[in-house]
């Protein structure tokens, strides 16, 4: 008989899963702080989840920030005694946490209680020999640990449970879906294999703070963090780390020397634009990490882009990074998908699900191009779950009147205020189960008319399209901004061809296990490209899109004419 995914365990899972930060997976651990979701959570128990649950975005990141800082990195060899290493690093102050996980070898993640700690180990660690390569002289946190006399240590091998840094594959994730007792269930186990575990997100802190220590020695009070799907709960195993340059701190001080009598102030460079600052700063940066960074290779400076970035690869953690400069919107964006996240449990499900599906069927594509983006589907999420009834989760004028003075941001002349303090939020009293959204979702887009209609978080309602954009989604702060202008009528009309039968296979489902033919069933019959034995049932659900395609043609030709006679007539 097939193992089930329902009762007991499916729970604490859901239980788990209401975590505002993904916890880890249950094959993966932690040293002796164990594998909490918060830095500060030590037990996982029901007031530990509690209190974490209310944390605001802005105390998880210094946390996190903070835990980054008392970490090290340690390259191990093959042949390891877990016990012997920990011992040696005991000896320059107490380990709080450690885990280890593969990535061209064996390497070992390692926090100090103490920022000294560090220090300590820094003072008795030796400097690589010269004798092939000459080395650059920068004291990292990046150590590697070799064994002076590995014959005679090597019966004391020690077995290592390796944390996984990637999500299983598709066809493994189809055969573990299968067996759940729910398309709901099926859901929640996608999410739980795709999400970030507690490992994962420790490494992209400390990616961060690793090139702090770089940024630092240019800019002393600068930080760097990340942003985007590294922070907002909606990150996938695997995913690139975006971080920005934060000067902040600066501008808090340059504030603090304005009090008294008389005024002092630094002598700093002065150059015509904002931007041209930006560009000179990350192209420093960037050679800095090039020329002398350990582990950092395929440095890209891309300084002539709307938000010039410098892309490299960062090898000791294994991820692709993208470093900006004082990205304060796209930081807002993350704090509001934060929320959202941590509101319900069925919202980042339902958005994994989405995710997933989209990449199987060729609906996203890690490159850029004419398809529908990561963002502008989980925006398309957010919007479907602010207009069930009841609403799952608040529009962001309905976040905004509940902002306090604190949380009150005008950025660039756009306004970026919404409440950070998430018990202010009343919970939605809406009890759909997620196997009922996820094929009312199917439903609302595949019948959604993009022709007329646009998409508005802020208000969470349909508003007319304000030009002829096929996809228009409002960006939720730079209301003048498509974040969907890059999609094409073709690959809309792929989407809502996909929307629909995925809804066919949904309503045609018994929405039971199929446990006599064994045959892919609820969410796993999504998770196959339908061209592969679905193909003339596609065409006949396909066939009205291209007639809407000439409406909205002829429609788009009616509105240019009309609106040319109007002119002329008041010409």
């Amino acid at each position: 008989m097939a193992l089930r995914a329902g009762g007991p365990a499916l729970a604490l899972l859901r239980g788990r899963l209401r975590l505002p930060v993904p916890g880890s997976r249950g094959h993966a651990r932690l040293g002796r702080s164990g594998a909490a979701a918060q830095p500060a959570a030590e037990e996982p128990g029901e007031d530990a989840e509690v209190s974490t649950r209310k944390k605001t975005f802005a105390e998880v990141q210094t946390e996190r920030l903070d835990q980054a800082e008392r970490t090290v990195l340690i390259k191990c060899p093959s042949k390891l005694n877990e016990k012997k290493l920990l011992q040696y690093l005991a000896s320059h102050g107490n380990v709080k946490s450690h885990f280890f996980f593969e990535n061209r070898g064996i390497s070992a993640l390692i926090e100090f209680s103490e920022k000294s700690s560090i220090a300590s180990l820094q003072d008795a660690v030796g400097i690589p020999s010269a004798s092939e390569h000459h080395v650059v002289p920068f004291k990292s946190r990046l150590f590697t640990f070799t064994l002076k006399n590995p014959v005679s240590q090597h019966v004391e091998e020690t077995p290592l449970h390796l944390s996984p840094q990637s999500h299983i594959p598709v066809k493994d994730l189809i055969e573990k879906i299968c067996l759940a007792d729910s398309i709901s269930s099926q859901m929640y186990l996608l999410l739980n294999e795709y999400q970030l575990t507690e490992e994962n997100i420790r490494l992209r802190f400390l990616a961060c703070s690793l090139v702090r220590d770089f940024a630092r020695a240019y800019f002393p009070d600068s930080t760097v963090k990340p942003f985007g799907s590294s922070v907002n709960t909606f990150g996938k195993l695997g995913s690139d780390v975006d971080m920005f340059l934060d000067f902040r701190d600066t501008g808090k001080h340059a504030t603090k020397m304005k009090k008294g009598p008389f005024e002092m102030e630094y002598q700093m460079k002065r150059l015509p634009s904002e931007r041209l600052a930006t560009q000179r700063i990350l192209s420093v940066i960037g050679d800095c990490l090039d020329n002398f960074g350990p582990g950092c290779g395929n440095v890209q400076k891309i300084l002539n882009a709307r938000c010039p970035l410098v892309k490299f690869s960062h090898q000791p953690t294994g991820f692709q990074c993208d470093l900006s400069v004082s990205n304060s919107i796209a930081i807002r964006s993350s704090e509001l998908l934060y929320i959202y996240g941590c509101l319900d449990s069925r919202v980042r499900a339902l958005v994994f699900t989405i995710r997933c599906w989209a990449r199987v069927h060729g609906l996203t594509n890690s490159a850029p191009g004419a398809w529908i983006t990561n963002f502008s589907l989980t925006m398309m999420v957010m919007f479907f779950l602010q207009r069930r009834s009841p609403p799952i989760i608040p529009t962001l004028d309905q976040l905004k009147e509940l902002a306090g003075e604190k949380d009150k941001h005008i950025i660039g002349g756009y306004d970026c205020s919404f409440v950070s303090d998430l018990r202010k939020i009343k919970p939605t009293k809406n009890t759909e189960t997620l196997d009922v959204l996820l094929g009312e979702f199917f439903e609302y887009f595949g019948n959604f008319d993009f022709r007329k209609n646009s998409i508005n978080l802020r208000k969470g309602k349909e508003v007319n399209k304000p030009e002829s954009s096929p996809l228009y989604i409002w960006n939720p702060f730079e209301q003048d901004l498509n974040i969907s202008k890059n999609v094409n009528q073709p690959q809309l009309e792929k989407f809502i061809a996909m929307a629909r039968e995925s809804a066919w296979i949904l309503q045609k489902e018994d929405k039971t296990p199929q446990m006599i033919n064994k045959e892919p069933w609820g969410l796993a019959a999504l998770l196959i490209p339908f061209g592969k034995n679905n193909s003339s049932k596609m065409k006949n659900r396909m066939k009205g899109i291209g007639s809407e395609t000439i409406r909205s043609l002829l429609d788009s030709l009616k509105l240019n004419n009309a609106s040319s006679q109007q002119k002329a007539v008041g010409k």
